[in-house]
């Protein structure tokens, strides 16, 4: 039923401004009638940091950026929902427009820039709704902040408590200055505060996986520092990648592409699952990773565990292909078990990586 509405309204939704149709989806499943997680096939279960999560399909943030409907998208099969980005202080973003459908390309272009209500709202809404799964809670720092580490320090210290893991995002493109915290000085301070932080809080918060989510614009060198210090540090795990700054020169929709912000989709695919085998061979096992980044369908799913990672997570392909999106990659898992590729998903994580990284650069 919910696949059948799904289908209706994404013309509707396709026909409006990107940002008010965004506002109505959430405002619908705020309305829909709440229902429990659907139960998965075992064999789709994975442990990392820590949790067990049902499956390995997860929603990136950006949806639900203010932790209104995240019970409500776990129902619809998600393994995992990540809600924000949060900020500490409310914020309003970048001015509209600052979301931008490139349809040709099956891609968006996002400058929202952390529009947030802030760690009090989410702080409230998370602790209100008892959870029906696993959810992360994504946070950044303020625009205007004179110091952004001590922002993610605060952070932790008020969302820990409802959080089921918490994602450190210092590679948004649309704060500027945001991309400094990536450099190899100022990421090794970053990274010591916030498991300090982390670690004070403990005691009332219980264990609570700090993850950091990285750009796909990284340079190998720099790949090489963050990788380094966050085995150093003992992170949790890490996310590649965010949105890019680039242009791939196959874009299809030249008017749009020109537009400022982080481009995601199906053209970000090749150049996050290549930084994805890249983090995976450098990381050597020490964490499990997040590969997010243009999937699209099951086998663009598969290619990014063989790539080296142990979930997944999407958005930008559910305003293209709605959310039987997350049952067919869920199915396409399964099927290559059933073919006999691995017993068990964990066997085909990394398989390809190696190889990959012997791969010509993508364009």
């Amino acid at each position: 039923m919910i696949g059948f509405l799904d289908r209706l309204a994404r013309p509707l939704l396709r026909a409006l401004d990107p940002e008010n149709a965004h506002s109505l989806a959430i405002s619908a499943l705020k309305l829909a009638p709440s229902r429990r997680p659907p139960a998965d096939d075992p064999r789709l279960a994975v442990r990392a940091f820590g949790l067990n999560f049902p499956n390995p399909v997860g929603l990136a943030p950006g949806f639900d950026k203010h932790a209104e409907v995240h019970n409500a998208l776990l129902g619809l099969g998600f393994g995992f929902v990540e809600i924000g980005t949060v900020t500490q202080r409310p914020q309003t973003g970048n001015p509209r427009p600052r979301l931008f459908r490139l349809d040709a390309d099956q891609a968006v272009i996002n400058r929202l820039g952390f529009n947030s209500r802030g760690a009090a709202s989410a702080l409230a809404r998370l602790a209100a709704q008892p959870v029906t799964g696993i959810v992360g809670v994504n946070v950044g720092a303020n625009r205007d902040s004179a110091d952004r580490v001590a922002d993610y320090v605060r952070l932790i210290e008020h969302l820990a408590p409802v959080a089921n893991y918490i994602t450190i995002n210092i590679s948004s493109p649309n704060t500027p200055g945001l991309r400094d915290l990536q450099r190899a000085s100022a990421v090794d301070d970053l990274l010591a505060r916030v498991v300090e932080a982390r670690d004070a809080v403990e005691p009332r918060a219980g264990p609570t996986p700090l993850l950091l989510k990285i750009a796909p614009d990284l340079s190998l060198s720099d790949l090489d520092d963050i990788v380094g210090m966050a085995r150093l540090r003992r992170l949790d795990g890490i996310i590649v990648g965010n949105t890019t700054i680039s242009r791939p020169p196959t874009l299809r929709d030249r008017e749009k592409a020109v537009q400022a912000g982080g481009l995601s989709g199906r053209p970000l695919y090749p150049l996050a699952t290549r930084m994805l085998a890249e983090t995976y061979v450098r990381a050597e096992g020490a964490f499990p990773l997040i590969g997010v980044g243009g999937i699209d369908s099951g086998e663009a799913a598969l290619r990014k565990l063989r790539a080296g990672a142990d979930l997944v997570q999407l958005y930008s392909a559910l305003v293209f292909r709605g959310i039987a999106l997350v049952d067919e990659i869920k199915s396409a898992l399964l099927a290559a078990l059933d073919r006999g590729e691995a017993e068990r998903l964990s066997d085909l994580v990394g398989v390809d990586a190696a190889a990959m990284t012997a791969e010509p650069w993508p364009a």
